[in-house]
């Protein structure tokens, strides 16, 4: 579960931008809200839509989730000489600043040198740093952190620290004194120290990795199209989700009984058996809006399982604004969330808006630079819970609209 995320001067996020998904002391219990942690007295949204007009910066906000997580589970992989795929903002000045990002997070509140890659008990809030530079041509780190807070001292404690010389500093939670001589000869200016040293078998970077990997998504900082074929192998070999799609299929009210897949000379291909039709109907002929609630589900489910966070963009081009709602109570719902997963999404349908509260809510709007602001709907002054807020928005009240002419 993602608590906060702050971004500065990453594509159109020219100025620092934050994200504040935990809701304040006052706000009344509901559904929409999970605990940061079992146990914890603070509570955060499970859901964050991103509206505003095209190319406002809605998939730009999402793309740092994924990258991240790339960064910290697989920068270890990439070659030497590669640079970071990480652009900074596009006018003269920023090229030379730092991008900087900050991600907050719950953990286990006690770290073990054998961390277990699941691990249960006390949590506590996280806090990863992440600043990347120029030099040599490259997109590079210029500096990397990880804090926690552990509830026995209440005090920010350091994990590790990286400077921009490649030199790490780390706290005794962090038990990187047997790692640290292999460390400093293989940790690369491209290459986070997470995901060097899981490939050490160090037991909290192997943690850390683990949690990496919970963040799904659908967006990429370059947009590829979908590989239905691995897609329907990914069905094939995952008789659960084959299962829990069906399920979803019939209660959402496509008109699908079921979709099975059968393996074909040419690899899997998937069919359709619909009400009232006598044979079934291969995938390539349904519709957009049933190709994509194919396509969108391993990246839901997914979360829904492991307890983390999907990242989807423009899910709702092609899904009836009725079926997005209920996608939404998936994550509200105790027994299909239990684990507290969250949703972050770009939207174009701002009649979700009449389903959301407003600490779901946030717009993206450009100025004449070309720069990104980020703003939640909780944040405008007078907001109140019983305001149309697609009504509102439509009108332009909260900003964040197409201008057109």
């Amino acid at each position: 579960m993602i608590l906060d995320l702050e971004v500065e001067n990453f594509m159109s996020l020219r100025d620092t931008q934050r994200v504040e998904l935990v809701v304040g002391a006052g706000v009344e219990n509901s559904e929409k809200l999970g605990l940061a942690w079992p146990g914890a007295d603070v509570r955060v949204s499970k859901v964050a839509a991103f509206f505003g007009p095209n190319a406002s910066g809605k998939s730009t906000v999402l793309r740092v989730l994924p990258f991240l997580s790339a960064f910290l589970k697989d920068s270890f992989q990439l070659s030497p000489d590669a640079s970071l795929n990480c652009e900074p903002f596009g006018d003269e000045i920023s090229q030379d600043k730092p991008t900087r990002f900050s991600v907050g997070f719950p953990g286990p509140e006690v770290i073990t040198e054998q961390a277990a890659i699941d691990p249960i008990g006390a949590c506590c809030r996280y806090n990863y740093e992440l600043r990347l530079t120029y030099r040599g041509g490259r997109r590079v780190v210029l500096g990397e952190s990880l804090h926690y807070w552990p509830t026995l001292t209440k005090r920010k404690t350091r994990l590790f620290e990286r400077d921009a010389s490649g030199e790490v500093a780390a706290g005794k939670e962090f038990y990187l004194s047997k790692h640290r001589a292999v460390l400093k000869s293989i940790l690369r200016d491209n290459a986070s120290v997470i995901s060097t040293l899981a490939q050490l078998d160090h037991g909290p970077s192997l943690m850390f990795r683990n949690a990496a990997s919970q963040i799904v998504s659908n967006i990429f900082i370059e947009k590829t199209a979908v590989d239905e074929t691995a897609l329907l192998r990914y069905y094939q070999a995952n008789p659960t989700v084959l299962a829990a799609v069906n399920s979803d299929l019939k209660r959402i009210d496509l008109g699908i009984r079921s979709m099975s897949i059968q393996l074909g000379t040419a690899g899997p291909f998937a069919t359709f058996e619909h009400e009232g039709l006598s044979r079934p109907v291969p995938l390539h002929l349904e519709s957009h809006g049933t190709r994509q609630f194919i396509q969108i589900y391993p990246w839901i489910m997914g979360a829904l399982i492991s307890g983390g966070i999907a990242v989807l963009d423009e899910m709702d081009i092609a899904i009836h604004p009725h079926v997005l709602p209920e996608i939404l109570r998936w994550f509200y719902s105790e027994t299909r969330n239990p684990k507290g997963a969250q949703i972050w999404m770009s939207c174009q349908n701002a009649s979700l808006l009449e389903e959301l509260a407003k600490e779901e809510v946030w717009f993206c709007e450009k100025d004449r630079s070309g720069a990104t602001s980020v703003y939640g709907l909780r944040e405008i002054a007078g907001v109140r819970r019983v305001d149309n807020f697609y009504r509102k928005y439509m009108s332009g009240t909260y900003g964040a609209v197409p201008t057109i002419g």
